[in-house]
């Protein structure tokens, strides 16, 4: 099922931290359980205080809710995430093609162990240009740079 009445606005520090960083929580316990609830609730704070403030924030809201977020350094997509309840009905697919037409180019890394989001990065255009074996934190979790050049490469449907 589709979501049509999605509304993207941009994030508000005041009313949309804590929110986001539930859904970035809870989201996370799904698509990377793997690294474990103690680090995902220490990253939860790096999320408040840093990444959200840093970045180009663009919220999903339905009836003036946040239900997903995407966070832009620049063309890259620093983090997409939709809460769970509302996965795989368009949400984060919009706030892809929102992102395009703001950039024209994406590039993201996802974890190798995230099938479900590798899947949609690559039903959505994305094309995979390396790998590293650990993440930002030195962990041993691989991870796959992707990338998205233009409009013309961009699966909407």
């Amino acid at each position: 099922m589709k979501i049509q009445n999605v509304v993207i606005r941009p994030f508000d520090a005041a009313t949309d931290t804590e929110i986001l960083s539930g859904i970035w929580f809870d989201a996370s316990l799904l698509a990377h359980g793997f690294i474990g609830k103690q680090r995902l609730a220490e990253q939860r704070q790096l999320i408040k205080t840093q990444y959200l403030p840093k970045a180009e924030t663009w919220v999903a809201c339905i009836k003036g809710e946040p239900v997903g977020f995407i966070s832009l350094l620049d063309r890259f997509i620093g983090g997409i995430f939709v809460a769970p309840r509302q996965q795989g009905q368009g949400i984060g697919r919009k706030l892809i093609s929102h992102a395009m037409g703001l950039k024209d180019a994406l590039s993201l890394e996802v974890y190798t162990r995230n099938e479900q989001a590798a899947r949609f990065y690559a039903a959505l255009g994305f094309q995979e240009v390396s790998r590293r074996p650990v993440d930002d934190h030195g962990l041993p979790f691989e991870n796959a740079r992707l990338h998205l050049n233009g409009q013309s490469n961009f699966r909407k449907d």
